[in-house]
């Protein structure tokens, strides 16, 4: 009975969390991606430590690509031969990251940066692939290598799985068809979800609040079934993502502001 009121006391404290983490989960499932970025962007504004922060967000993250990842495997639509090369580094450089002993601001100047990058990167993300034509960029297994090392790495640290990084860039490059491009983001912050949360495991400052965090999982894990399911048909996923960029560009701007002035 104790637990119970326990846990029905957690949710009633923080019902706008898991509202928005229900939503998000919903949104950005249906494009392949986890919602690192936003997790991280709604959690920085309660009073979870950042190590605690980053161990939610990459949880979150696996409970609804893992969904995603399946269905895409069942409907054939990953080339292993190109995916191979963009996960070779990037495994081993979100572990790394992810074990990095880094500073409370240093933390949140670089979540900051991170989080208004992939707000940018979220805004122009239907202008990047409608010109995806116009760019024939040659494409190699070495820079297939560095794009995933460089943003596994920052993945890692921050606490994500790097798809809102990934997803454009391979549009620029030209690199395949959309679905296959959303395919791969969804498989790349999975491995690297996994690998930034062993990471940090393994970090001495790592911690966690097991009854949130259970909550969360259990909610993201709902609203991804249904992103993987369902597309909107409300509001479209254009404006849905731009109102969510707006949201995480709010919430990056604040974060820079705080620390570094």
């Amino acid at each position: 009975m104790h637990i119970f009121q326990d846990i029905l006391g957690v949710v009633l404290l923080n019902w706008e969390i898991i509202l928005f983490f229900f939503l998000i989960a919903i949104l950005y499932s249906s494009v392949g991606f986890g919602g690192g970025s936003s997790y991280l962007a709604i959690l920085t504004l309660t009073s979870l430590a950042f190590t605690q922060i980053r161990a939610i967000a990459l949880l979150c993250n696996i409970v609804v690509v893992s969904g995603g990842t399946f269905l895409y495997v069942k409907n054939k639509l990953f080339n292993w031969k190109k995916i191979f090369p963009l996960v070779l580094m990037s495994i081993p450089m979100a572990f790394i990251g992810g074990s990095l002993k880094i500073s409370h601001t240093f933390f949140f100047i670089l979540l900051g940066v991170t989080l208004l990058s992939a707000a940018i990167l979220m805004w122009f993300s239907k202008y990047i692939s409608k010109k995806r034509e116009q760019f024939n960029i040659q494409k190699s297994v070495i820079k297939n290598i560095s794009y995933g090392g460089g943003i596994g790495f920052i993945s890692g640290m921050v606490g994500i799985g790097g798809g809102i990084f990934l997803s454009p860039l391979l549009h620029l490059t030209n690199w395949d068809t959309p679905k296959k491009i959303a395919a791969t983001s969804s498989f790349f912050i999975l491995v690297n979800s996994i690998a930034g949360l062993f990471g940090q495991f393994l970090n001495p400052d790592f911690s966690i609040e097991p009854t949130i965090t259970i909550i969360l999982m259990i909610t993201v894990l709902i609203g991804g079934q249904l992103g993987s399911r369902i597309s909107v048909n409300v509001i479209s996923p254009n404006n849905l993502k731009k109102g969510t960029a707006l949201l995480i560009a709010f919430v990056a701007v604040r974060i820079l502001l705080k620390h570094l002035f």
